[in-house]
């Protein structure tokens, strides 16, 4: 499983941001559909497809001759759940410090 780290790398990268949300927005396509929406080429897109594919954020299958791709939701998720565990941290040790600064 890829680690947060390189989840934010993958999503990082703006022309893979459109790819994923161009994928959220249709369900699924191939990346010569995904390509005439975009100002890349289709190898361009195959590419930023496999960097997404790696950090599991889509899924792909073979339909014939062409290869669909859809997001996966669950590492994203598992992303967001680590990061509002890091806000939660974050938040409790700021009001330490609130509550001790207002006490002196």
């Amino acid at each position: 499983m890829a680690t947060d780290t390189e989840v934010f790398s993958a999503l990082g990268d703006a022309t893979r941001w459109q790819v994923l949300t161009s994928l959220a927005e249709r369900g699924e396509g191939s990346a010569t559909v995904l390509a005439r929406d975009l100002p890349v080429s289709r190898p361009a897109v195959l590419k930023h497809l496999q960097v997404l594919d790696r950090v599991g954020l889509v899924g792909s299958r073979k339909v014939g001759r062409e290869v669909l791709y859809s997001p996966r939701s669950e590492r994203l998720d598992a992303t967001a759940r680590r990061m509002a565990e890091l806000a939660a941290a974050w938040d409790t040790r700021l009001a330490a410090l609130k509550k001790l600064a207002e006490s002196q």
